[in-house]
């Protein structure tokens, strides 16, 4: 027995009498230890709440009567059954035959409306039942309201180290099971803590999904003092009758069992927070941001029902809007499981409109592409309510237009899972608030999640596929074949063959990586119970993937799913129809199902939750939210086992996970909306005006063609031009704002005339049909994997996020890959030397273009370069010293770096050449002191700074900068 008396259960007891719960040891309630029920005090509240039994009191026997029934049928039907039976009468939904004439009326249990006419209880110590097989348990906290036991809670002591909250959760586990559990059937939720960490769940619920409580932000976890936190918040009466009320959802898992589902903090603050602003009623917007996998879709669902239970909003219609087919049907399914009353799912552009002219007061779930024929002010009511799912994606175009205008006096709330950063800059105007710090109404953050285990961490696995390219071979076996075509043909045939694609699909590396997968999966993913995604670049990948590893896995294990035209034959034998792909769905979400691992390209990798899916095979070059979407597929909590989302990357993507995460604040690349809508309309003028006299009305030949008569003259039309470039990125940023609705028409004719206008590529289709294919296989042939290896695993968890995000810095500017002789290697145009080494830095330009190798590697391979160029330079150059010591490394990365290049690695660079300013004696190669000292600096830039552990890095820096002192008594940098 420990001390939880002394220590966390009485400072509990002192926190719930600060407020305004009684305290009452458990022997003066008033109970017999066989009763669930407190009926003495449940009666005194039956007749102090309902006047119809105030009238009768009688009628208070027949209420407790039907909750005896439910408790005592709780062991038959099943406890969780019971309790939603029992939540039904504590959100005062049953009625019984007390009116006038036997007509039924309401009975409260509950009185939501005056927190004072109910009697809040806490004790401790209670014991349940006196005669059973196993003795009885006794709770160690429990809570009552008007008599009924609301909350359970287990205390273990703060003082031995090998007790945790995970005893006390485990212990209630047990006592679901036991002949105890009929006392749970009025229980709201449940709850455990050793005084260092304070965890709840609901009944049912496996100890590792319960969750922190803390709603208004712990200034320290793990303390004493942090547990009060909680309890304070969560506990505070007006708190607790709101989770009881709004909050308590029944619904069917994955199994068709019936689930209890309990709300995570976050999901309170931000559906509060909703409902808040619009009972206030200004401003209409507002910006959520909850992380990938936090739960945004229950926020939804509990700020639906919310807003549609609340009488202040007078029956609002709530309209919850996504921009794809498979997040509709995701949302749908959410609302569905749930049974949230009056939800309607818009079947098409027509059911929409008559819902919303017709006045429909529900939940309806809709697309974005269902507003596309909304006349303007279709409903003009003020208490419309729309929440706009994965608002990140808003760039609609007119849809959004129209949404806004059809719907003019509605709140529009924004909601996304992936950070809001500079290439959504319109979201925090369309949705973000002045009056909402840093632009968000609700934020929940990568850290926050991580840190309250509402998901995982995420663990990359890169793997370094080397390639040897042979380029002289490629060069010329293509001159041969396109001796017929001009140089413009071949540079557009040479442009289109080149992509990442054709690398990617090379036949030996394509053998290779699905090797590997087979590999790892049948090693690391399969004996834990897990399953895979393969995420390929497109549809034929998928299909060249599925054959490559059937050759390692029954057909019953692979399946793909991707999209399928029922028009075309093309992929017809992988086509799925709705039904198909949901049946697909549920065997990949059963750990006995033979399916164990999912090949696609972009269905799936955003709106579908399989908590069972562990890893993704990553070989597709996604970015910014489609990457963190993608990855964050497998970052659903499931098991104890399974602690990381694995991502094993073949393309080197781990630093874009970095980029998209770097979100800010928003308000750093807010533009004036205001001052853009003023000068909207101005520029649109100057753009009509190059066409007077011609019909902007239709876009037909008749129109285009007087349009390119008008600019004829060239200088004309480059000015028409960049005036429409300009317009058109004023366009963006104001849009979806309904002030553009009457600019539509003109913005459309003189969006047709720009494109009439554009230049067409040179290489036309017959050209690639009959030499793309050719081109593409010489490459194929000319291209060797070297070897395959896994590198370091690199864990994206707060700490390393945070180290990510301070060394992100501007964006570089990308070069030309004519640069690639820089102007080192230029100076020698005939050196046999410094023209391999130009052959050598084009191959690691390509190579790193085509995200073939990871940061680091690309970073030694530069540092190794670098040296080489040096060398060479000694050899055969008397320029001045200082000139080539201070710009030789960094020419050379300028040379290859592109806008996907790490930032890191280039602060890298300037670091190891500010390393020279910290050593100013002649001489310091031939000394131990001198040597280890630039050694000691690079390895605390490289291993410490950077977390670089690779130590042929600092081999090879130290090299690069040792050709720096060849001279005697020479200081090179001042």
């Amino acid at each position: 027995m420990g001390d939880e008396d002394r220590t966390t259960e009485a400072m509990i007891i002192d926190a719930m009498k600060g407020l305004g719960w009684e305290y009452i040891p458990q022997d003066r309630l008033g109970r017999d230890y066989s009763d669930v029920i407190n009926e003495t005090d449940l009666t005194e509240t039956l007749i102090r709440i309902n006047p119809s039994i105030e009238k009768n009191p009688a009628y208070a026997d027949e209420v407790i009567s039907k909750l005896r029934m439910i408790v005592s049928g709780s062991q038959g039907e099943g406890i969780v059954a019971a309790n939603e039976r029992m939540m039904s009468w504590l959100h005062n939904e049953q009625s019984m035959p007390f009116g006038k004439n036997g007509e039924h009326v309401t009975v409260k249990l509950i009185d939501y409306d005056n927190i004072d006419n109910n009697h809040f209880v806490i004790t401790h110590q209670v014991m349940y039942p006196l005669h059973s097989k196993d003795g009885g348990k006794r709770f160690d906290i429990v809570l009552y309201v008007n008599g009924l036991p609301l909350v359970i809670g287990e205390c273990k002591t703060p003082t031995r180290p090998s007790v945790s909250w995970i005893d006390g959760a485990l212990d209630i586990e047990d006592y679901e099971r036991s002949d105890s559990a009929s006392f749970f059937t009025t229980n709201a939720f449940v709850f455990a803590t050793e005084g260092k960490f304070y965890r709840y769940g609901g009944i049912g619920m496996k100890s590792e999904m319960w969750g922190p409580w803390n709603l208004g932000g712990i200034e320290e976890t793990g303390t004493l003092a942090s547990v009060t936190q909680s309890i304070s918040s969560m506990f505070d009466r007006r708190m607790f009758l709101d989770l009881l009320k709004n909050y308590m959802l029944f619904a069917n898992d994955d199994r068709f069992c019936r689930i209890k589902i309990v709300p995570r903090y976050q999901q309170v603050e931000g559906a509060n927070a909703i409902v808040e602003r619009v009972r206030v009623g200004k401003p209409k917007k507002g910006l959520i941001w909850h992380f990938q996998g936090s739960g945004k879709s229950l926020l939804m669902v509990f700020a639906a029902q919310k807003l549609r239970m609340d009488p202040e909003l007078k029956n609002p219609t709530v309209i919850v809007v996504v921009d794809r087919v498979e997040l509709d049907s995701q949302i749908s399914g959410t609302f569905a499981v749930s049974d949230i009353p009056n939800t309607y799912n818009v079947d098409s552009i027509n059911d929409l409109s008559t819902a919303l002219s017709n006045d429909m007061r529900k939940i309806l779930i809709t697309t974005i592409f269902k507003f596309k024929e909304i006349t303007p002010n279709l409903n003009e009511r003020d208490n419309i309510v729309v929440m706009v799912d994965e608002a990140h994606r808003t760039q609609y175009g007119n849809l959004g237009i129209q949404m806004r205008t059809g719907l003019p006096n509605a709140f529009f709330f924004g909601l996304t899972g992936t950070p809001i950063n500079k290439t959504a800059k319109n979201t925090f105007n369309l949705f973000g608030s002045d009056e909402d710090e840093g632009g968000y109404l609700s934020k929940y953050s990568f850290e926050d999640s991580i840190r309250d285990h509402a998901t995982l961490p995420l663990s990359f696995e890169p793997v370094d596929v080397k390639l040897h390219i042979d380029q002289e071979a490629i060069n010329e076996e293509f001159e041969q074949m396109t001796e017929d075509l001009d140089d413009e043909e071949k540079e557009a045939l040479k442009k289109r063959a080149s992509k990442i694609k054709t690398l990617i699909t090379a036949p030996e590396r394509l053998q290779n990586v699905c090797s590997h997968i087979a590999e790892h999966f049948k090693t690391k993913v399969e004996p834990n119970g897990f399953k895979a995604m393969v995420v390929t670049y497109d549809r034929e990948c998928c299909v060249l993937y599925y054959r490559e590893l059937l050759k390692y896995f029954s057909e019953e294990n692979l399946q793909i799913v991707m999209h399928t035209s029922s028009k075309s034959d093309e992929f017809k034998e992988f086509r799925l129809s709705k039904d198909d792909e949901r049946n697909v769905r549920e065997r990949y979400k059963d750990p006995n199902d033979p399916l164990k691992i999912l090949i696609v390209t972009s269905r799936l990798i955003t709106g579908f939750d399989a908590k069972i899916l562990q890893t993704m095979y990553l070989d597709k070059p996604l970015k910014e939210h489609t990457l963190l979407q993608a990855v964050c597929r497998t970052n659903r909590v499931y098991t104890p086992e399974k602690t990381y989302g694995v991502i094993v990357d073949y393309l080197g993507l781990f630093e874009r996970v970095g980029e998209a995460l770097d979100y800010g604040t928003g308000k750093k690349v807010i533009t004036n909306i205001e001052e853009l809508k003023i000068q909207l309309p101005i520029l649109l003028q100057r753009c009509l005006d190059y066409f007077d006299g011609i019909d902007k009305s239709v876009i037909d030949y008749r129109s285009l063609e007087a349009a390119q008569e008008a600019l004829k003259d060239m200088e004309m039309r480059d000015c028409f031009g960049r005036d429409y470039l300009n317009l058109h990125r004023m366009w963006e940023a104001i849009s979806p704002d309904p002030i553009l609705r009457e600019y539509i028409p003109d913005y459309k004719w003189l969006s047709a005339v720009y494109n009439s206008l554009k230049p067409v590529k040179p290489i036309g289709k017959m050209v690639w049909q009959s030499l793309g294919k050719k081109t593409i296989e010489l490459i194929h042939n000319n291209i060797d994997v070297e070897s395959i290896s896994d590198l370091e695993s690199l864990v994206v968890n707060p700490d390393t996020l945070e180290k990510m995000i301070e060394e992100r810095g501007t964006e570089p500017t990308a070069r030309e890959v004519e640069i690639k002789l820089i102007s080192r290697i230029g100076r020698h145009p005939k050196d046999p030397e410094f023209i391999n080494l130009g052959q050598r830095l084009e191959e690691l330009r390509m190579i790193h273009e085509m995200n073939q190798i990871s940061s680091i590697e690309f970073l030694k391979r530069l540092l190794e370069l670098a040296k080489d160029v040096l060398e060479a330079e000694q050899r055969v150059d008397t320029m001045d010293e200082q000139a080539r010591a201070k710009a030789a490394l960094t020419e050379l990365f300028n040379g290859v770096k592109n806008d996907s290049t790490p930032i890191v690695v280039e602060r890298i660079v300037e670091d190891i050449d500010g390393i020279v300013k910290q050593v100013r004696f002649p001489g310091w190669q031939d000394t131990i002191e001198g040597r280890r000292n630039v050694k000691q600096n690079i390895r605390k830039i490289v291993r410490i700074k950077y977390k670089i552990k690779d130590e042929e890095v600092v081999s090879r820096a130290y090299s690069y900068i040792e050709m720096y002192y060849k001279v005697e008594g020479t200081v090179i940098f001042s």
